[in-house]
């Protein structure tokens, strides 16, 4: 896979993807990412990138003439791409998303950055608007490596025990045939007993059935009290 990523502050992008194992996917040649500066396409010699909004507003909006010339510019003999915006008014970003797009070839992801970006941005340029949660961040930058990261460990040899995936949060529900979408379960490793805190017997006993029910059993209580929106 290769993710181009469009932003006004590369720098930032600076050591999440030099560490553990995105760096081993690049490394491995299973993905390559280069990040743009959203300067290089302005056409003043101010490198201009934005301006006031039209009816009056506080803050500066992303050019669309600007992100428009960088999209082409990176799309250009490019057979099939997908641009996505991150922003905070698009759609919540969830593990079923990141499943879906770990099996493009292609990403372009555009980081928004100040007040926004041109509307005409999310209606004519971009495929899928992204926000990664109801809340409001400087940029668009960190939406990014947070959708990069969640894409980029489901692509096949990434991960050296891919089969891990699927007793993750928000997997669980297919592979323990839950109701929902679920939370995963509470785990546990050695000391067995530390301060008094005692590992649950059940995961001791060697009985892989009695640990499956009390992991599905887990998974559910801790999917009602932490995200009862999930079991909805």
């Amino acid at each position: 896979m290769k993710i181009d990523i469009l932003t006004l502050f590369p720098e930032m992008f600076k050591g999440p993807f030099d560490e553990s194992i995105i760096r081993r996917a690049q490394e491995k040649g299973l993905v390559e990412i280069k990040i743009h500066n959203l300067r290089d396409w302005a056409e003043d010699k101010h490198k201009t990138v934005d301006d006031r909004p039209f009816g009056g507003g506080v803050g500066m909006i992303l050019k669309v003439d600007t992100i428009d010339r960088a999209v082409a510019s990176l799309k250009k003999n490019i057979k099939s791409t997908k641009v996505i915006l991150l922003d905070a008014a698009g759609t919540r970003f969830t593990q079923k998303d990141a499943k879906r797009l770990s099996k493009l070839q292609y990403l372009i992801l555009i980081a928004g950055h100040y007040e926004g970006v041109d509307f005409r941005v999310h209606q004519h340029i971009a495929d899928e608007v992204i926000s990664t949660g109801d809340y409001i961040l400087t940029g668009g930058e960190l939406p990014a490596m947070v959708v990069a990261d969640a894409i980029i460990r489901l692509i096949p040899g990434v991960l050296e025990k891919p089969e891990a995936t699927q007793h993750e949060s928000f997997s669980l529900a297919t592979n323990y045939k839950l109701p929902a979408s679920t939370l995963e379960y509470p785990q546990y490793t050695r000391p067995e007993n530390y301060k008094g805190w005692k590992v649950p017997k059940v995961l001791l006993s060697g009985n892989h059935k009695e640990i499956e029910r009390y992991r599905h059993e887990q998974a559910l209580k801790r999917t009602k009290q932490k995200r009862p929106d999930l079991l909805r």
